[in-house]
C-alpha cells in the first residue's frame, strides 16, 4: 500500500535543544582521528604556553587552527575563507573544532597572522612527529624497512613572474596589471639567469624528458613499509640531485642511531654517491638499476639476489599512492603559499592528516 504525501512544511522550529556530539554517528571515522589530534595537542600544549603572551585580549585557540587545517587536507577544502564560510553551517566541522552551535567562526585572516608564529616554533613539524609517535605507540611501523621518493609541486607563481636577475632597467607598468603579456621569444630561461618576482624561492623543474617545465618545489618522503605510513616529509628547492640530498637527510635526522635498514627507491636514486651515502648511514640501498643506455648500475648482484631486494622493489610503489592523495585528497598539488618554509609546513599538515586517516583505518580493521 501506498505512502501518503508529505507535507512541505516551512514553518522551522522555534527553539531546539541540539548539540553537534548528538549529530555525529559513534562509529564516524572522524571520531578516531579526533581522539588522536587532541593527544597530539595535549602534549603540545606546553608550546603553546610559549607562543603566546600571558597579558592581551584572547586569541583564537591554537588548538582549534591546527585542527581545523587537518580538516581541510581530510575534506579537499581549497582555501583558508571557504574553510571559515562551511564553518558556518557544518556540524561536524563544528564538532571536531568543540565549538557549539552559538558561537561565531573566526575570520580566515586568523590562519595568516599565526603561520608565522607557528613557523618559528616548528609547531607543524612538532605535530606531524607527535602523529608519527601515535603509529609507533600502536606498532604499526616497521623498524628496518623504508622506502623513499620525491615528486614535484607547482608552485604559486606563474612563468610570466619570470625576470632576469641582472635586470636592473625600470619596470614598466604591464599593460593588463591582471594578465600581462610576456615575450619570452628567443629567450633562454633557467634557474641560474631568471628568478620569479611572485616567489623567488620557486625553481624552473620538470619531471622528466618532454615534460612541461613550470616553476615548482621539490616535496620528499620517507616511507616506512609494513603500513606506508609517513615517516618524514620535507620541501625543498627543486634541482638535480634534491631527492637524493633529501632521502640522506631524512635518514640522518628521521632515522638516528638505528640498526641497519633497507631503503628503496627507484632509479634516479641509483647513482654512486647516494649509494655509499646509504652504506656509510648502515643503510643497504634496495634502489632500482638503472642500466638504461648502457649504464653502468651502483649496486651489484650481491643485492638485488636476496629476497628483501624483490619484496622493497615491491612494496615501494605504495610511496606514489601518498604522493597521489597528497595532490588529490589533501589539495597539494600547487601550493597556496610562497616560500620553502611555508610550503614545508603545509607538507607537514598534509602529512599529519594522512598518516592519522591512516592510522584510524589501520586501528578499526580486523586483525
Amino acid at each position: 500500500m501506498a505512502g501518503m504525501r508529505g507535507v512541505d512544511s516551512k514553518q522551522s522550529s522555534m527553539f531546539c535543544l541540539m548539540s553537534p556530539e548528538s549529530r555525529v554517528p559513534q562509529d564516524h571515522p572522524l571520531r578516531a582521528i579526533k581522539k588522536m589530534c587532541e593527544t597530539v595537542l595535549k602534549e603540545l600544549s606546553p608550546t603553546f604556553d610559549a607562543m603566546y603572551s600571558p597579558d592581551g585580549r584572547d586569541s583564537v585557540p591554537p588548538e582549534r587552527l591546527l585542527k581545523a587545517t587537518i580538516l581541510m587536507a581530510l575534506y579537499t577544502i581549497p582555501s583558508e575563507r571557504q574553510f571559515c564560510e562551511q564553518l558556518n553551517y557544518n556540524m561536524l566541522f563544528r564538532w571536531f573544532l568543540d565549538m557549539d552551535m552559538i558561537e561565531p567562526s573566526f575570520h580566515h585572516s586568523t590562519f595568516s597572522k599565526n603561520r608565522q608564529r607557528l613557523m618559528a616554533h616548528d609547531v607543524a613539524k612538532l605535530f606531524f612527529e607527535l602523529a608519527v609517535e601515535q603509529a609507533r605507540a600502536a606498532d604499526l611501523m616497521s623498524r628496518d624497512h623504508f622506502t623513499v621518493d620525491g615528486t614535484l609541486i607547482e608552485a604559486w607563481a606563474s612563468f610570466k613572474s619570470l625576470r632576469r636577475k641582472d635586470d636592473q632597467s625600470e619596470k614598466r607598468p604591464p599593460d593588463d596589471p591582471g594578465n600581462p603579456m610576456v615575450d619570452f621569444q628567443g629567450e633562454k630561461r633557467s634557474n641560474e639567469t631568471h628568478e620569479s618576482t611572485t616567489d623567488p624561492e620557486a625553481r624552473i623543474a620538470r619531471k622528466g624528458k618532454g615534460k612541461e617545465a613550470k616553476l615548482a618545489f621539490a616535496a620528499h618522503a620517507l616511507m616506512e613499509n609494513r603500513n606506508g605510513l609517513l615517516v618524514d616529509v620535507r620541501v625543498t628547492p627543486a634541482h638535480g640531485k634534491a631527492e637524493r640530498e633529501a632521502a640522506l637527510t631524512m635518514l640522518d635526522e628521521a632515522l638516528p642511531g638505528t640498526g641497519r635498514v633497507t631503503l628503496a627507491g627507484d632509479k634516479g636514486f641509483d647513482t654512486k654517491d647516494f649509494v655509499n651515502g646509504c652504506r656509510e648511514r648502515n643503510t643497504t640501498p634496495h634502489v632500482a638499476q638503472n642500466t638504461s643506455n648502457h649504464r653502468s648500475s651502483a649496486i651489484d648482484a650481491r643485492t638485488t639476489r636476496a629476497a628483501g631486494y624483490k619484496i622493497s622493489q615491491r612494496i615501494r610503489k605504495r610511496v606514489e599512492e601518498i604522493f597521489g592523495w597528497f595532490k588529490t585528497v589533501g589539495n597539494f598539488r600547487k601550493t597556496r603559499v610562497k616560500g620553502r618554509r611555508r610550503n614545508e609546513m603545509a607538507a607537514y599538515f598534509v602529512g599529519a592528516a594522512y598518516n592519522l586517516l591512516r592510522i584510524a583505518r589501520l586501528l578499526e580493521a580486523p586483525t
